[in-house]
């Protein structure tokens, strides 16, 4: 039974939340402030938290901040009700995996916890499939049917970032930050070379597309 840490100062959005994730099987822990769901997570195994911006004694921010630092592939989805683009680009660049503003619809919610706790599973196994496609992250190969090929090392982290979470947006700090490093120093118009690369090489097939979202950065959607 995945443990899922709801973190908000609302007791009333808590207790909503935590209802309906009972209702799908979910086990659930509450803090009414980001320095108490620090500490149930620094003591209580979770599979993923669920965090409001807006927190007194330690914000949002600071939270997904430091549980991004203290583990990077901890599923994170942001709950809040700012809805500026500006803060949603600084959510990404924090490390939430989903953003979802507040009014919500609890069933949206649902589906976004399952499908992050899903894309996570997939990340433990080393592989992704994609339609058709599979990534295989222990080889660093891609297959196809009989079909096999290697890409160039940074290509296929690029790809098996975006691939880890479809439908999910990165901004290009994000992307330089997780595949280059953040002691990067180049251009982060590497990005968009790659990208334009990544493109090139799968532009006859058509299991998945790499698209741009203005202003924001990139995503990966698989096609039906």
């Amino acid at each position: 039974m995945p443990t899922i840490l709801v973190a908000d100062d609302d007791a009333n959005i808590r207790k909503l939340i935590c209802l309906f994730l009972h209702k799908d099987g979910f086990a659930t822990i509450n803090a009414a402030d980001g320095k108490e769901a620090l500490a149930i997570y620094t003591s209580t195994p979770v599979d993923l938290v669920i965090l409001d911006i807006m927190m007194p004694v330690m914000d949002g921010w600071a939270l997904c901040e430091e549980l991004r630092r203290a583990n990077p592939d901890l599923p994170l989805l942001m709950l809040t009700a700012r809805s500026e683009t500006w803060e949603k680009v600084q959510a990404f660049q924090l490390g939430t995996d989903d953003y979802l503003t507040k009014p919500f619809d609890p069933l949206e919610l649902m589906a976004r916890v399952k499908a992050l706790l899903k894309r996570y599973r997939i990340g433990l196994t080393q592989t992704i499939q994609l339609g058709n496609v599979i990534l295989n992250r222990q080889t660093y190969k891609v297959m196809r049917g009989t079909e096999s090929f290697t890409l160039p090392l940074k290509e296929f982290e690029l790809l098996y970032k975006l691939a880890g979470l479809p439908g999910q947006v990165y901004t290009r700090e994000q992307l330089i930050d997780q595949v280059w490093g953040i002691n990067y120093t180049g251009d982060d118009r590497t990005i968009d070379v790659h990208i334009k690369r990544l493109r090139e090489r799968f532009a006859a097939i058509s299991d998945f597309r790499i698209e741009t979202v203005r202003g924001l950065g990139y995503r990966l959607e698989v096609q039906e």
